[in-house]
């Protein structure tokens, strides 16, 4: 798999997204269903923001790994939220993250009136190899 980021501009680069990834001679394309705090059994999460966001992020990984995809090879991710301007207070745990990984997607977050019972936010994911 051949991946190439297209950047045109710079001002991106602090918020840790791309403007555009292609991807040539793929071998497989994973779709990853929304993900949010919800525990092995079930159970979601009435926790804050931050904590849920914490949470989020375990799952796809959960999920990503073992389908056998890197998590470096997400292209895409598209976050939902109840709060907007809460989710970006706490932006820092999504810069982290995608830092940690080395993931270069594209991106977008929106805010929805509700996600399923008491969650805050809930992120899906596009991943090659």
């Amino acid at each position: 798999m051949e991946k190439r980021v297209i950047n045109p501009w710079t001002w991106q680069d602090g918020r840790n997204y791309v403007q555009a990834v292609e991807v040539k001679d793929l071998q497989s394309t994973l779709y990853v269903s929304g993900q949010t705090a919800i525990d092995d059994d079930g159970t979601s999460s009435d926790a804050d923001m931050r904590t849920q966001m914490v949470k989020t992020f375990e799952n796809p990984e959960k999920v990503i790994l073992q389908a056998d995809f890197q998590l470096k090879n997400i292209v895409r991710l598209t976050v939902y939220t109840t709060n907007h301007p809460e989710f970006f207070e706490n932006f820092d745990l999504w810069q982290d993250w995608i830092s940690k990984h080395g993931i270069q997607e594209t991106s977008k977050v929106v805010e929805v009136k509700t996600l399923f019972d008491t969650l805050k936010v809930e992120m899906e994911a596009t991943v090659v190899k």
